[in-house]
């Protein structure tokens, strides 16, 4: 049985080091800015190539805020979820609420879980802080 051998490129590399510069979910347009900024010549469908790539492998967590998906270099690879602020970005890993409570879930619905993604989003402590008026 072969295995699949993920194969390094200067543009994944690239790529895998700028999502590890961020701690929080990014777009590709973003990070193809980025990119740019930083004098790579890599092209916006490249990056949207190598990031659904990444998260195909399992590499990079994706979700879907606002309607674009955003993309995340997470630090381990043990099952975990997140919270989001919607207004500035920050995002926090968190834990699963349970196996059990997801059995339970399907089970009162009659569903057969396949997969599970879970995101929570909100406003963190700097966000809802109010806003102060500086004087001109």
């Amino acid at each position: 049985m072969s295995e699949h051998i993920e194969r390094q490129t200067k543009q994944k590399n690239a790529i895998r080091a700028q999502l590890a510069a961020c701690d929080d979910f990014i777009s590709a347009q973003e990070l193809h800015r980025q990119l740019k900024d930083l004098g790579s010549r890599i092209g916006l469908a490249t990056v949207y190539r190598q990031l659904n790539a990444l998260a195909e492998a399992g590499a990079v967590d994706t979700i879907r805020l606002d309607g674009q998906q955003l993309f995340r270099l997470c630090g381990d690879d043990v099952h975990h979820h997140h919270m989001v602020c919607t207004e500035c970005g920050r995002t926090v890993e968190i834990e699963s609420p349970g196996e059990s409570w997801l059995r339970g879930l399907a089970s009162k619905y009659g569903f057969a879980i396949a997969s599970h993604t879970i995101e929570v989003f909100g406003l963190c402590p700097d966000c809802r802080k109010p806003k102060t008026h500086e004087r001109q």
